[in-house]
């Protein structure tokens, strides 16, 4: 969706600008946009008849840029992609729940060490976000907005402070990771016998 989209808001542009501009929104890190899959990406909607291209040129000894277009049949399903997005819910993906899988895997110290440095490091990625909702490259160089995207990702941070040191002060108070009314479950029960059973 990504790139259909910079596509139709700056077209006939060149992959080089659709890269350059994907980058700049950090769509590599919000949208799991890969750099090196943009020229690509662009390749690929042209075959299935999203995109084409419009004219190459070349200046210098530079390679040859294409420009491309989007079609009739790319802006429909950018727009499908679009309100798919913005009707439905879906919680955003994070690596940090397989880690959260097998917390019990770590010493009670280090994971809730590891959850305070957690908290702190999206304390200062707040202060960050903060600091731009401020400066004049937000307030009169971005559309509006890119602002209430900074002002979504400071909400979501701001829980999830909150939440790590709490979690991080349950651990450090001894909370069992196993409830009782678990291990005394014929099912938990069943399952620590498979998985001794594997281990052999």
């Amino acid at each position: 969706m990504m790139i259909l989209g910079a596509v139709r808001l700056m077209q006939p542009v060149h992959g080089y600008d659709v890269r350059r501009e994907l980058l700049s929104w950090g769509a590599d890190r919000w949208a799991n946009v890969q750099p090196g899959s943009i020229y690509h990406g662009l390749r690929k909607l042209t075959e299935e008849e999203m995109l084409r291209e419009v004219g190459t040129d070349q200046v210098g000894g530079r390679p040859a840029r294409t420009s491309y277009e989007i079609t009739a049949k790319g802006s429909a399903e950018f727009e499908t992609l679009l309100r798919d997005l913005w009707w439905n819910a879906a919680p955003p993906t994070d690596p940090f729940f397989a880690a959260l899988s097998f917390l019990p895997s770590l010493p009670r110290s280090e994971a809730s060490s590891a959850l305070r440095h957690r908290a702190t490091m999206l304390r200062a990625t707040v202060d960050g976000m903060k600091a731009s909702l401020e400066s004049r490259w937000i307030s009169e160089l971005k559309p509006t907005h890119v602002a209430w995207m900074f002002e979504l990702s400071i909400a979501r941070m701001a829980g999830e402070i909150d939440w790590c040191e709490r979690i991080a002060d349950l651990i450090d108070s001894g909370v069992s990771y196993t409830p009782d009314t678990l291990r005394e479950s014929p099912e938990f029960a069943e399952y620590l016998e498979r998985s001794s059973n594997t281990q052999r």
